[in-house]
C-alpha cells in the first residue's frame, strides 16, 4: 500500500472502537487462560511497558512497519520477535513517552520524527508479569535504522500487505517457559515466527485496518 494512502486510512481508524479481545484471542496460546487464572494476584502488581508499531514509507513509498529480534539471553523473552519498546522508567512521563524513547534507543528513529496516531488494546504478558500498552505511530520518511547492539539482534522490516495476507497465519510448535514444546497460533513474517503478545497486537492491527482496505 502506498504510504500516502495509508496515512488517509489512519484518519479513519483513529477514533473507532478497538476489536481488542476478539482479535487477541485469534492468536492466544492454549495455555494463556490458565496462566491468567494462576496469576490473578500477580497481575495486581504487574509492571508497565509501552511498545510502538511504527509505520513508515520505504524508498518506493510502500508502507512498512518495524519489528525487532531480541538478543539471546537468560530470560523469558530471549530471541523473540517484538515491537520496539520497553518498561516505564522514572524519567518517562507516560507509557507513550516510554514507547517512543525505547524506539529511538532500540532502532534509532528520532523521537521528534515519530507521530502517535492512537493507543491500541493492552496486552498482559504472564511470564514477565507486564502489562504492555501498544501504540500505533508513523514517521514520514524512510528511517535509517540503527540497532541497539546490546539488546537487538536484528531489525525486521515488514510490508503491511504481507501482514494482511491470511495465508501467513500458521500453527507452530515452540518452546516456552512453561513447556518444552507447545503448539501456538502464529504469523510467519519474512521467514520469522511471531507469536504470543506481539502476534496478539498484530492481529488487532490487521482487524482494525482490513475493513478499510
Amino acid at each position: 500500500m502506498n504510504f500516502d494512502e495509508f496515512l488517509k486510512l489512519t484518519s479513519k481508524v483513529k477514533n473507532i472502537a478497538l476489536p481488542a479481545e476478539s482479535s487477541h484471542f485469534k492468536m492466544v496460546p492454549p495455555f494463556r487462560r490458565s496462566l491468567m487464572e494462576k496469576q490473578k494476584e500477580a497481575i495486581k502488581k504487574a509492571k508497565r511497558a509501552g511498545v510502538l508499531m511504527l509505520f513508515y514509507p520505504d524508498i518506493t513509498k510502500q508502507t512498512k512497519f518495524v519489528l525487532i529480534l531480541r538478543k539471546t539471553y537468560k530470560g523469558v523473552h530471549s530471541a523473540q520477535i517484538a515491537f520496539p519498546g520497553g518498561k516505564l522508567e522514572k524519567q518517562d512521563t507516560s507509557l507513550e513517552v516510554a514507547a517512543v524513547r525505547e524506539t529511538f534507543e532500540e532502532v534509532g528513529v528520532p523521537m521528534d520524527a515519530i507521530k502517535i496516531i492512537r493507543k491500541l488494546s493492552q496486552v498482559y504478558i504472564p511470564p514477565s508479569n507486564f502489562y504492555v500498552q501498544p501504540f500505533l505511530g508513523t514517521t514520514s520518511y524512510t528511517p535509517s535504522f540503527i540497532k541497539q547492539e546490546d539488546e537487538v539482534e536484528a531489525i525486521i522490516e515488514i510490508d503491511l500487505q504481507h501482514l494482511l495476507d491470511d495465508g501467513i497465519v500458521i500453527t507452530k510448535k515452540v518452546s516456552t517457559s512453561y513447556s518444552a514444546e507447545v503448539e501456538v497460533p502464529a504469523f510467519k513474517l519474512n521467514g520469522h515466527i511471531v507469536w504470543g503478545a506481539t502476534a496478539m497486537v498484530l492481529s488487532e492491527i490487521k482487524d482494525l485496518l482490513k475493513p478499510y482496505m
